[in-house]
């Protein structure tokens, strides 16, 4: 009888060969769960920097949509000069404004002159930034560099691209030097590190005649 029950005891117990197995299963299971958390954590990061980004340029878009549509002609309302460095656009862009949100600044009086170009960033001279220089009009320290102040609108750009639609000639050009009148259109577009087609977008100035 005493042997009997040692051998039921003995039945009961694992082998190591189950063990082993039962291991090998909970280890595979947990590498699966760790890629799929893992997976929707990188899909939850991408896009969240995709929105980001999307919310950048409507913000941009709407702040030059704001300034660009309530330019009027003459006196140098806005003026465009196609640059370049190396084999990248690094175009700029002048207008005229008085302060408000657009401008971003409330406490300005009197006339602004608004140059949106790029420069290199503080953080990384090899990155590019794109922002606006404000400078009043008719301050004396304009010439010397005082007054001005950057406003940064967007981190880590490559090129900038402007270009504007002329009616007369019916075609884009890369240069506005008319002071006195408006471009029908005005298109941006802003390559970025690890983009193969830049964001563009295309703001109506002057409306369409009918």
């Amino acid at each position: 009888m005493c042997t009997g029950a040692v051998d039921r005891k003995r039945n009961r117990a694992f082998t190591l060969l189950e063990i082993t197995l039962a291991v090998a299963i909970l280890s595979m299971m947990s590498l699966v769960i760790y890629r799929f958390v893992q997976t929707n954590l990188i899909a939850l990061r991408l896009s969240a920097e995709g929105n980001a980004k999307d919310e950048s340029y409507s913000g941009l878009l709407n702040l030059l949509t704001a300034q660009w549509q309530t330019l009027t002609p003459g006196q140098g309302a806005l003026l465009g000069d196609a640059l370049k460095f190396g084999d990248r656009r690094r175009d700029e862009i002048t207008w005229i404004c008085g302060p408000g949100p657009g401008l971003l600044t409330r406490y300005g009086s009197g006339e602004f002159s608004v140059n949106l170009r790029l420069r290199p960033s503080p953080k990384n001279s090899e990155q590019m930034e794109l922002g606006i220089i404000r400078k009043p009009i008719g301050d004396p320290n304009i010439g010397s560099g005082g007054g001005e102040s950057w406003v940064t609108l967007m981190p880590d750009v490559q090129s900038l691209r402007i270009t504007y639609f002329d009616p007369r000639l019916n075609v884009w050009v890369d240069k506005w030097t008319d002071a006195s009148t408006l471009p029908r259109l005005v298109k941006v577009a802003i390559g970025r590190p690890g983009n193969t087609v830049p964001w563009e977008a295309i703001i109506a100035i002057a409306r369409t005649p009918l």
